[in-house]
């Protein structure tokens, strides 16, 4: 599957450096959806939730009225998650609360799992020097990817795995560590984070890794046609 990522900052769509600097701001989200049909599923990140700086509560609505949507982004309370839910989102993305100072944080886990159902939760692992980040990858964790997929897999349908060394860098990604994490877990995993090229995505898919485009995309080094044909191929 290939994921376009539509990431809202005050009301707006925008593409983040490292998730610190804005680079550019896209279309209005319906034009966004409209460039974005050919694709059965859209990535949705609320920004300002994942920061605790207010949310975009009514574009999130918006875009799950129009698309299928993964949504993602301040999800650290299972009523937040059952406020997505109910704006319409078909999955979770659940990033900082889903660890503890010790760990995996399983209780708030198992109870996200109970609520709104195991297959609709997306964790994201998002690691920047070889380490998980959380808290709009302002902190990082001691942990790596590698290390919690097998304690995290009970609570999810899937991994979110950004390569944050590389985010919106147009600077390639890091393929082996996707195929680490591909051989780690049987559960989906989605890959972003410096992905450029359509040999990247070739990569990715042909290891059963999904990607989630964003710079490449609203830049214009992948073409929205290329990546509908490729996925039509498959």
């Amino acid at each position: 599957m290939i994921f376009p990522c539509i990431d809202l900052l005050d009301g707006k769509v925008v593409q983040l450096v490292q998730g610190r600097d804005k680079a550019l701001e896209g279309e209005p989200p319906l034009e966004m959806l409209r460039r974005f049909a050919a694709f059965p599923e859209i990535q949705v990140i609320d920004l300002n939730a994942a920061m605790g700086t207010g949310s975009n509560s009514d574009l999130v609505r918006l875009a799950a009225e129009h698309a299928r949507v993964r949504v993602g982004g301040g999800v650290r309370t299972v009523e937040r998650a059952r406020e997505l839910v109910a704006q319409g989102a078909h999955k979770i993305i659940v990033g900082t609360a889903a660890f503890a100072a010790d760990g995996i944080n399983a209780a708030f886990l198992s109870d996200l799992a109970a609520a709104i159902g195991r297959d609709r939760v997306i964790i994201a692992l998002d690691s920047k020097h070889g380490r998980i980040v959380v808290k709009g990858w302002r902190e990082t964790t001691p942990f790596t990817a590698e290390e919690v997929l097998a304690a995290l897999a009970p609570y999810c349908a899937g991994f979110l795995c950004t390569y944050v060394d590389k985010e919106g860098m147009l600077a390639g990604t890091d393929l082996d560590w996707f195929r680490r994490l591909r051989a780690a877990t049987p559960l989906e995993i989605t890959a972003a984070g410096g992905i450029t090229t359509l040999d990247d995505v070739r990569a990715l898919l042909a290891m059963h890794v999904h990607a989630a485009l964003g710079m490449a995309v609203y830049t214009g080094r992948l073409s929205l046609a290329d990546l509908a044909q490729l996925l039509d191929s498959k």
